[in-house]
């Protein structure tokens, strides 16, 4: 499985709507990709513009298939202009 960790920072202004955005765009991808398994949106109580997410896949080409999905693409088209800095960590879960 791939663990994809994606850090956001955003405009305050925009905070109300990246909120329905990114979960339309979690609900979407559960709902939608046979590779996409888990779809978590976290916030930080102390910054709440500090916006984290756990997305978990089956593999990589599962991770590309979700950046090629239409509801990406919207909901990236959208947040560019509400996100003023994005980190994406891609990791590898170790089964036990």
């Amino acid at each position: 499985m791939l663990a994809v960790c994606v850090d956001f920072e955003i405009d305050p202004a925009s905070l109300d709507a990246f909120l329905i955005i990114i979960q339309n765009n979690a609900s979407d991808s559960l709902a939608n990709e046979v590779g996409c398994h888990q779809f978590d949106i976290t916030q930080d109580p102390q910054n709440p513009t500090k916006i984290f997410l756990y997305e978990l896949y089956d593999d990589a080409f599962a991770f590309e298939v979700h950046k090629k999905a239409s509801h990406y693409l919207e909901f990236n088209q959208l947040a560019s202009e509400m996100v003023t800095a994005k980190s994406v960590r891609l990791l590898q879960k170790i089964n036990h």
